[in-house]
Parts: C-alpha cells; structure tokens; sequence
C-alpha cells in the first residue's frame, strides 16, 4: 500500500469515526467533541494572526461574540429563516466589524495593535451589557429558536446539530488549511518574518494584513454562531469576556504557534486536562495556570515543537541508515 492510499485510508476510518460517534459515546461526549471543534476553529482562526502573521490579538472574542449575537438576533426576529443562513448573517456581522476596524488597525503591528485589539474588545464587552435592548445585557439572548435542516428543531436532537456542526468546522478548518498553503499563504509567513523584504516584493502590506484579517474574522465569527447554538445563549460573559479573548491564545501556546494544528492539538489537551481536573478539585484555574506555566518554560515551542524535533531526529537517522546500506 503507498503513502497516499494509506492516507484516503486514514482519513476514511478518521469520518467513519466521527459518523458513529453519537452512538458509540453518547451525549455527553458528543458534546464534548462538538466543544473541542468549535475552540479549534476559533483558535486556529486566531493562529492565522498570531502564529502566521506575527499579529498578537487581545480582542479576537468580539469577533466570536459577534458571530453568535448575529445568529442569535436573526434567528429571534427573523421569521422563517433557516440554519446556515443564520450563521451566515453571524459570521457576516463579524466580517462587517473587521471591515470597520481594518483601515486602522493593519496599519499598526506588536504592541500597538495587541493593545488596540484589547481595547476594542473591552469597549465591545461593555456596549453588549449597555445595550440591553438589543443584546439582553447580562442576561443574553437565550432560547432562540434553532431549526434543523432534516428536522423542525435541534433542541430536541443533539445528534442532528452534532452533525451539522461537525460538517461547518471541518470544512472551515479544510479552507484555513488551504488558504495558508496558498502563496497567499506564504506572504503570511514573509510579513510575520520580514515585512519591509515583502513590501520590497510588491506586496501591500496594510493590504494583505487586511485580507488576512477579515479572513480570520470571518472564521472567528462561525465558531462564535455554532457556540451560540450549541449552548441556546450568547452573553456577553460567555462570548465577549476577559477568558474567550485569552483562551485561544493559550490553546495555541499549548500546541504550538505557527504551526496549522498546534491550536487543535492544544484545545484537545486543554480539554482533557480540564475534565479529568474537575473529578477531583473544582480549582481548574490554578492547574491550567501551572500547566501554562510549565509548557511555558520547558516546551516554547508547544507539543507540536516536540513532535516536529522527534520526526526530524527519526529522519535523520533513517537516512543515516540509508546512507550506511549504500556505502
């Protein structure tokens, strides 16, 4: 069997996998997995900024909170409407927001635009709780209708949104995956490394950052709608507080920033940590804290730095054995 058959096979037995899952695990960690997808869009659509651009977000969550108070205000007013363009109008609202912020927030880097985003976002967290009338305040948007595609309603069928979820984010996390294999892509990587060589190229800089960003805002706002969804309520605590805003940057840091799948490697541990924590203390914060800290210290590059050097050593030592048979 070569190497791309045994890749279709992989992946085949990975969607298999998924398709019974429901059955095999039941709800709670149906849920669970459901959770894991939507963090991993969200922090890959942040490592898109941070890891491949050199742009540190403090305030990524408005867009997250925009797409999920988007969804929730149009499935509430408008009658009729359907699922998917509910999260479309979601994460439309968080494209509209990066369209407004873009020509001024691409023109600064470092500092600057972390503080900036961090700023916005406050300013954001704080017009959801005034505008009572729009957004619910404190309270949120809570038990909005949700219509399924193949059924009336996703609240009585968990499975169905499982499903419809599990489609959304895998085909989001596919075109962010191709969108950085693009050589697009790789002037992603030029501006993070070098900005003023990728200007001397022809490339606009203030231009492309805002390509990039619209484009991570974009995806930011889809996970934003699908937690909407998956919890019926979008506030400004769940979507727009202080932990949505540093949450991805922390599962990025865990997995391991600049590369494609260190935020869902990251979430994923996060996650399990979290759960097996929470059977024995209800101090989760201080562990996360202290597993931060430690990955921090001893793994900068994250778990995928550590795989990445383990693959390297093994090929290099396989093609030391090669080189030994020949001679």
């Amino acid at each position: 069997m070569n190497k791309t058959m045994r890749n279709i096979a992989l992946w085949l037995v990975l969607f298999a996998f998924l398709a019974f899952f429901p059955s095999l695990f039941g709800v709670y960690y149906t849920n669970m997995v459901v959770t894991f997808a939507i963090f991993s869009v969200y922090a890959i659509s942040l490592n898109m900024l941070m890891g491949y651009t050199g742009l540190l977000s403090f305030g990524h969550s408005m867009f997250f909170g925009f797409g999920g108070y988007g969804t929730a205000l149009a499935l509430r007013h408008i009658e009729g409407i359907g699922l998917i363009p509910a999260i479309g109008i979601g994460a439309g609202a968080a494209v509209l927001l990066a369209l407004i912020l873009c020509p001024l927030v691409t023109r600064v880097s470092g500092t600057a635009f972390a503080m900036l985003h961090l700023a916005f976002g406050q300013l954001m967290y704080v017009m959801a709780l005034k505008l009572y009338t729009i957004t619910g305040g404190e309270d949120g948007i809570g038990n909005f209708p949700i219509p399924g595609i193949f059924t009336e309603s996703l609240k009585s069928s968990p499975e169905n949104f499982y499903y419809i979820a599990m489609v959304i984010l895998i085909l989001c996390v596919f075109l962010m995956w191709y969108f950085t294999k693009t050589p697009f892509g790789q002037v992603q990587v030029g501006i993070r490394d070098n900005d003023m060589r990728i200007a001397y190229l022809g490339y606009k800089i203030p231009q492309s950052k805002a390509v990039i960003y619209v484009a991570a805002s974009l995806f930011a706002g889809v996970a934003g709608s699908l937690y909407g969804l998956s919890h019926n309520l979008v506030s400004a605590d769940g979507s727009l507080g202080i932990w949505m805003a540093f949450s991805p940057m922390i599962y990025i840091m865990i997995g391991g920033v600049g590369y494609f799948f260190g935020p869902m490697l990251g979430t994923a541990i996060f996650q399990l940590v979290d759960e097996l924590v929470l059977r024995y203390t209800e101090s989760t914060e201080l562990v996360m804290g202290i597993v931060l800290v430690l990955v921090i210290m001893f793994l900068p590059g994250g778990f995928m730095g550590v795989f990445d050097k383990l693959a390297n050593k093994l090929k290099a030592r396989t093609s030391k054995r090669e080189e030994e048979k020949t001679t």
